[in-house]
């Protein structure tokens, strides 16, 4: 982009309707996929706290805790990528929409399982709902209303729900977990509740908001034009790249390595968060809903530091060591955690392996769109969520294996801050881009 274009864009940025298009976009676009995220984060982790009381009931051991916390991403990398080529094809509100109506109805099926078969069948086909939510949310919807430098704040402020979402729903399991009501136990009863926003909010997800400025209703013709013109811009700098038909994408060796990359970042991510509840109330003794309140101080403060991240990374341009960074404090937290000799070191190196794990997602996520857009980008990004979730059925099964063979969580804990270390290094040896614009890789 040359420097009068620039000049011209910072001065249009600052008008009244620049502000009123960009608020418009965060109300009307940011918003819904936030509240989406949400709801579909309290579904995914909801397990780690049902097992906290489902485990006794159910008499399950826990390498079948593991298995089915686990193989619901055997399911979810099935439709990964068709899933996402679809929604950049036709409509990504209307697929999300499926999505959550039918990973809302199987969600509520968790509080009927009674055995391991019927535990990994339905964890199974509830991987297989949600396959493709996250790769729609990120390269069909935020590149369609964002340009590449804006990026990376848009997808942060969107991926706060992650924790906000425990923030929640920490607390709320565990006073659920607590309660009984017409012949179902709490962690039944933990299912059913949260089963229910999914189904309602796909039906409202399809009238908030739109596909592309050109369908917006809600914004008026300069509003949209400004929108249109900003956009249009930044696809200048991802022209700049080679341009990739879908199966180049998929075999292009940075795609690649993003996809070994996330493997192993979330074979460290889905290990720690799915047994951390577990974990803590093993180590403290609290209560259900202590051990809910708890994790409320690490979720916030991963909140806090992600945003940082993902900011520094917008004004900088830099997202190796912006994403690398969160990863090596990760493993750092399990490593201290797998040797923690008190209750509060444990709990210290809990806050630090939660930090860490969280932080790189804003940065992460904005590095495919730098050099891929389109079917291309969808179907890359598709491949990374999916093999790299392919981690998600290695962390948690790996930790419930260990955990009965050696009676502790420290052979599993070296394991896991393993995998984020070496993620890490993988991360900081991503090609470079040029600099400006948000773009560096």
């Amino acid at each position: 982009m040359s420097s009068r274009q620039d000049d011209r864009f910072q001065e249009s940025d600052a008008s009244p309707v620049a502000r009123r298009a960009r608020g418009k976009v965060y109300l009307h676009v940011v918003l819904p996929l936030f509240i989406t995220s949400i709801i579909a984060y309290l579904d995914r982790v909801n397990l780690s706290y049902a097992g906290l009381k489902m485990n006794d009931d159910l008499k399950f051991s826990d390498e079948v805790f593991g298995l089915g916390a686990g193989i619901f991403f055997a399911g979810y990398v099935l439709l990964e990528i068709p899933g996402a080529l679809i929604a950049e094809r036709y409509s990504p509100r209307w697929w999300l929409a499926r999505i959550m109506l039918s990973w809302g109805l199987l969600s509520g099926l968790m509080a009927f399982v009674q055995t391991p078969f019927q535990f990994y069948a339905v964890r199974f086909l509830l991987g297989v709902a949600e396959a493709s939510l996250y790769p729609v949310l990120y390269a069909s919807c935020i590149p369609r209303w964002f340009p590449p430098a804006e990026r990376p704040q848009a997808i942060a402020v969107m991926l706060t729900s992650l924790q906000i979402s425990s923030i929640i729903g920490a607390p709320l399991a565990g006073w659920l977990l607590g309660k009984s009501w017409l012949g179902f136990q709490g962690w039944q009863i933990l299912f059913l509740v949260e089963a229910i926003p999914a189904v309602l909010f796909a039906l409202v997800l399809v009238w908030w908001t739109a596909d592309t400025p050109a369908e917006a209703r809600w914004l008026t013709a300069d509003e949209r034009r400004y929108l249109e013109e900003r956009l249009a811009a930044g696809r200048v700098s991802v022209d700049r790249h080679p341009r990739y038909t879908v199966a180049q994408a998929l075999a292009n060796r940075e795609v690649l390595k993003l996809a070994l990359t996330y493997f192993l970042w979330i074979t460290g991510f889905w290990g720690a968060t799915y047994w951390m509840p577990k974990v803590l109330k093993e180590q403290s003794g609290w209560s259900n809903l202590a051990v809910g309140w708890m994790l409320v101080i690490p979720m916030i403060l991963s909140l806090l530091v992600m945003l940082a991240i993902a900011r520094s990374a917008t004004v900088t341009g830099e997202k190796r060591w912006h994403g690398a960074s969160g990863m090596f404090v990760g493993a750092v937290g399990l490593m201290l955690g797998a040797w923690s000799g008190s209750q509060v070191t444990a709990y210290v190196a809990l806050c630090l392996a939660l930090i860490g794990v969280y932080a790189p997602f804003g940065v992460w996520w904005s590095y495919p769109t730098t050099f891929l857009s389109g079917a291309a980008a969808a179907g890359a990004i598709g491949l990374i969520n999916s093999l790299g979730n392919v981690g998600g059925f290695v962390g948690p099964y790996l930790t419930g294996y260990l955990k009965d063979r050696t009676g502790g969580y420290s052979a599993a804990w070296m394991l896991l801050a393993a995998s984020l270390a070496l993620s890490g290094c993988l991360m900081l040896s991503l090609r470079g881009g040029p600099r400006g614009g948000g773009n560096e890789a």
